[in-house]
């Protein structure tokens, strides 16, 4: 029985036990009779408890969806798309790692440190994308990180190019999908990443720029990166994150390749 039925029906039984005493013998007969119908059986209490706690479970999921409990399908969406970001996030901290020793050998020891600084956000946002899809019971790939290392301004273009698709298309699907899954921690860790290849895209833009101009003496030479949420700070660190609100004194700091 729906709550929203049961409550009626106390509603409707209470309104006749209010009626004055005056009222007809087998009417208050009839009420009893009535009320008696509405008593559980012996031995069904838990399993009423069971299905109003299942009912008002499915409730909240519908407010929160917009009225629309979420389906198994929207679940597994959820599911593949933090596996597919999972394995981005992987392949890209291994990406910039292998990038950094690039640019240190071609004596651009700046962006190095900028390329340093990004694999060890990329890998906070692979464990966070793994910590999630462990919660959900899901199986968490192993696999080996495929890529090119090229020369440093190729390096760099290849990182604007990653970071705008995970900006403009990536991140905001996926984002759009955990929300209508219900996906409450998927959402959080997608976001986190989301909001984080924002402040990467400009610095590897800066950086490429510098290279360009044969100014690359003028980058930061110092990176903090949030260990919540994998924000990037290049030269002064703020007092907390902007993103997750993290306090700095949580901060990795970059200062050697």
């Amino acid at each position: 029985m729906k709550p929203q039925s049961f409550f009626a029906i106390l509603l409707a039984v209470g309104l006749w036990a209010l009626m004055p005493a005056c009222s007809n013998p087998n009417q208050q007969e009839n009420a009893q009779q009535e009320t008696a119908m509405q008593q559980p059986a012996e031995g069904t209490t838990a399993e009423n408890d069971d299905a109003g706690d299942e009912a008002e479970n499915e409730e909240a999921e519908m407010n929160e969806n917009g009225g629309t409990a979420p389906t198994a399908d929207a679940k597994a969406t959820m599911v593949n798309n933090l596996t597919d970001a999972f394995k981005g996030e992987t392949t890209a901290s291994a990406k910039y790692a292998a990038y950094s020793k690039k640019a240190e050998e071609e004596g651009y020891h700046q962006i190095a440190l900028l390329f340093k600084a990004t694999s060890t956000s990329e890998n906070i946002h692979a464990n966070n994308h793994q910590a999630v899809l462990e919660e959900l019971g899901a199986a968490v790939p192993s696999f080996k990180p495929e890529f090119t290392v090229k020369t440093t301004a190729e390096n760099l273009k290849d990182a604007i190019a990653g970071e705008a698709y995970e900006i403009a298309t990536m991140y905001p699907e996926f984002l759009k999908n955990a929300k209508a899954a219900n996906g409450k921690l998927a959402t959080i860790s997608l976001n986190y990443a989301y909001k984080t290849e924002q402040r990467h895209k400009p610095l590897y833009e800066k950086a490429l720029a510098a290279l360009e101009a044969k100014k690359v003496d003028s980058l930061a030479s110092v990176y903090y990166v949030c260990q919540t949420c994998g924000n990037t700070f290049d030269g002064n660190a703020p007092k907390r994150c902007n993103i997750s609100m993290t306090k700095s004194d949580r901060f990795t700091k970059i200062d050697k390749v």
